[in-house]
């Protein structure tokens, strides 16, 4: 059973390394990846100025669907394009038109003081996209029994940083319910003043959970795989209890 603790942050980089070996060893997951970079690339604004930046990149493999991407990590590796920190970017204010956080929603201890810096860089108009874990009712059972980080349904969701907080004491964090939880389930909407929730899609994925995803083994070959997207299509009508998957889309309202 997962539940929530506090690890260094170098818990992350290290993840990342390891996601590396998986990665290369799962061609069945790259396909899976593949395609949700595919849904996230749909909503970016093309009449929109200004860079397009990917926070907590790992791997940095959305470049394959979205090249002109700036890749960061709060680690510098040789594969990224530089480093950042949620809480504290090195972008200028109104120089970003979107944001895109793959899985790193949920580790965000403090996801109101994160905005508030997303609000910084982005101008009128500009985007946060989040790709997070859905806690459907598959879904919670999913990352409950066979993904290490927990859930986290019934605690509670830390909005502000405490003061005193920098970006520099950040540490490793997750609550894979958290998107679900404010987004999905309006806990907390009233958060959310400057930004209009644009979209909130749930994506059945059982592709997704038949590659393992990274901590798991790969269930199967190609024709299952094939099966899975099936199943993926008859079960779209009730994301309630299958969705694997949540993509989030928020618009910047205020100046």
């Amino acid at each position: 059973m997962n539940t929530l603790s506090s690890k260094p942050l170098e818990q992350h980089n290290i993840e990342i390394l390891l996601n590396r070996e998986t990665w290369q060893r799962k061609p069945m997951l790259r396909e899976v990846y593949h395609r949700f970079y595919q849904l996230i690339s749909r909503r970016l604004d093309p009449s929109m100025n200004g860079a397009i930046v990917e926070l907590g990149s790992g791997m940095g493999c959305i470049k394959e669907v979205i090249p002109q991407c700036i890749t960061t990590d709060v680690f510098p590796n040789p594969w990224l394009d530089r480093q950042e920190n949620a809480y504290a970017l090195n972008f200028a204010d109104g120089s970003v038109s979107h944001l895109i956080l793959f899985d790193v929603w949920h580790h965000l201890r403090y996801p109101g003081t994160a905005l508030k810096e997303f609000n910084r860089v982005l101008p009128r108009g500009g985007r946060v996209i989040l790709f997070e874990p859905a806690a459907s009712w598959l879904g919670r059972f999913v990352y409950h029994f066979f993904h290490h980080e927990p859930v986290a349904i019934h605690e509670p969701i830390t909005w502000e940083a405490p003061t005193g907080f920098s970006a520099a004491d950040a540490d490793y964090y997750a609550a894979q319910s958290s998107a679900t939880r404010l987004f999905w389930w309006n806990e907390g909407r009233e958060r959310l003043q400057g930004w209009k929730i644009r979209e909130i899609a749930p994506i059945t994925s059982f592709d997704y959970f038949a590659s393992g995803g990274f901590s798991g083994p790969q269930l199967g070959g190609r024709f299952l795989h094939g099966l899975m997207r099936i199943l993926d299509r008859v079960t779209s009508p009730f994301p309630r209890i299958f969705a694997a998957r949540l993509l989030v889309v928020l618009e910047k309202e205020d100046c």
